[in-house]
């Protein structure tokens, strides 16, 4: 069965006066599904989640919600729910009122009112808290309570922007889960903005990478990290070993200090490129060991980081390539100055044609 389109987005832009804040944003989210909108500061993505929710009219383009045309239709008629991350709940009032508003602002009766607090209390594990004010509640607990104020009516399409940026990391990290948990037990379609590399990683179905007011790729996490179709989505996403290269006419790549790929560049056009290479991909090569991606060189620098640990080796030319590998007891660790030759599948190297994109 297809899946129904939630949200859509056609050439939508944004400029105020002569500054492009979003530029031909083509967008597509299907109904269950989470999506993040991705990116650094000034990238777009806030741009874009307001104008999905009524709160910034753009400047040309479309905004598509269950199949209408929803472009300047008033917030409150897009059957959109949005947490943000400053909560956002009245001081005054308690946590199952704050969560009662927005059915009351909908002429519920009593009755069903109670019934659905109580239902969306459960259901975010904090039944108990009913009767405090927010500020007796801890960061997770309110940004919980937020979320079920969002739920409660159950809205066509839920909008978060930055909603965990407030909180520590490890609170973080436990928030991430449990949202992504009962996003999952609802089905409910979510599109979440951050720039928490991370954080998209853990939580998404698809991330939207947004750079520079445009969109530079919807993928996957693991198709975002593996199969980057710009050196921007490389360098963004996590770490990256990226180094100018040339396709030689026998299908090889060569790049800085001897590196050689075999078999990596089938079908490309000789010339120029970048190569990307994630260091989780390369190994210390035992001797008499071949790849086929290789290069020799000498330990520079060995990072132990508890479950993992980062080897730096430098090439010939004075390049730095990286190697990264999980840890285990007993396991032995390279020293600076040793001599050391890395490997790599041909798989594991992307190329970018040079001046564009894959």
């Amino acid at each position: 069965m297809t899946a129904k389109t939630k949200l859509k987005t056609v050439a939508l832009s944004k400029s105020y006066d002569s500054v492009v804040a979003l530029a031909g944003a083509e967008l597509e989210v299907q109904e269950g599904e989470f999506v993040t909108l991705l990116g650094p500061s000034g990238s777009g993505k806030t741009t874009l989640l307001m104008m999905v929710a009524g709160l910034v009219s753009p400047s040309a383009g479309e905004v598509w919600i269950d199949g209408k045309l929803s472009t300047y239709l008033p917030p409150h008629l897009r059957d959109i729910g949005m947490v943000f991350q400053n909560y956002a709940l009245f001081p005054h009032l308690t946590v199952e009122e704050n969560i009662a508003f927005p059915l009351r602002m909908r002429r519920l009766s009593e009755a069903a009112i109670g019934k659905e607090v109580a239902r969306i209390l459960d259901l975010v594990q904090l039944p108990m808290v009913a009767r405090r004010l927010p500020r007796e509640l801890s960061g997770g607990q309110q940004q919980r309570i937020a979320l079920a104020r969002c739920l409660v009516y159950k809205p066509s399409i839920v909008l978060m922007d930055e909603p965990l940026g407030a909180l520590d990391k490890k609170l973080r990290d436990q928030m991430q889960l449990e949202i992504k948990a009962l996003q999952r037990r609802l089905g409910i379609t979510v599109v979440y903005v951050t720039h928490d590399q991370e954080e998209a990683m853990t939580m998404s179905d698809r991330i939207c990478l947004m750079n520079q007011a445009r969109i530079e790729q919807i993928d996957t996490p693991e198709g975002l990290y593996f199969r980057p179709r710009s050196v921007f989505a490389a360098d963004f996403l996590g770490d990256s070993n990226i180094f100018k290269g040339r396709v030689n006419g026998d299908g090889r790549v060569e790049g800085p200090g001897g590196l050689v790929v075999t078999g990596a560049a089938a079908g490309a056009a000789a010339g120029p490129v970048t190569a990307i290479i994630r260091p989780e991909s390369i190994r210390l090569l035992e001797a008499g060991e071949t790849a086929q991606g290789g290069v020799a060189g000498s330990i520079d620098n060995v990072v132990f980081v508890g479950g993992f640990v980062r080897v730096f080796v430098r090439l010939s030319d004075g390049t730095i390539l990286q190697a990264k590998g999980p840890t285990r007891p007993g396991l032995r660790l390279p020293s600076a100055g040793e001599e050391v030759r890395l490997g790599w599948p041909a798989a594991a190297t992307v190329l970018i044609p040079e001046g564009g994109a894959r």
